[in-house]
């Protein structure tokens, strides 16, 4: 038998709380990269950041209701909540994982025409 960590009942699912979630650049980040593969585990995710701080903002992501978390003897593996984001909120998990990401701020947009 699996075992879950908490998180909230589908019917308490807030969009605004799942949106403040996906704020955090890290956060958004996770949630891109748990977006091209079924699960995986915190030090397992490929970031620029230490594996305490992952864990940290998939915690947050769990509460917010955008992850689940299973125990795996000592690994906690998690998901996205696919399913039980597109009934609450249809649509949004996809715009988010579909987004452009923004340009760097040193990069020139593509569309600026010189010497106007």
């Amino acid at each position: 038998m699996e075992t879950w960590l908490t998180q909230p009942d589908l019917d308490d699912l807030d969009v605004g709380t799942v949106l403040q979630a996906l704020a955090d650049p890290t956060r958004l980040r996770i949630v891109r990269l748990l977006g091209q593969v079924e699960e995986s585990t915190c030090t397992a995710l490929d970031l620029p950041v230490k594996v305490s701080t992952v864990s940290h903002h998939v915690n947050i992501l769990r509460q917010s209701g955008v992850v689940s978390t299973r125990l795996d003897g000592t690994a906690r593996p998690s998901r996205l909540r696919r399913a039980d984001l597109e009934r609450r909120f249809p649509g949004l998990l996809d715009s988010i994982l579909h987004a452009t990401p923004p340009r760097a701020a040193d990069q020139p947009a593509t569309s600026d025409v010189s010497g106007a």
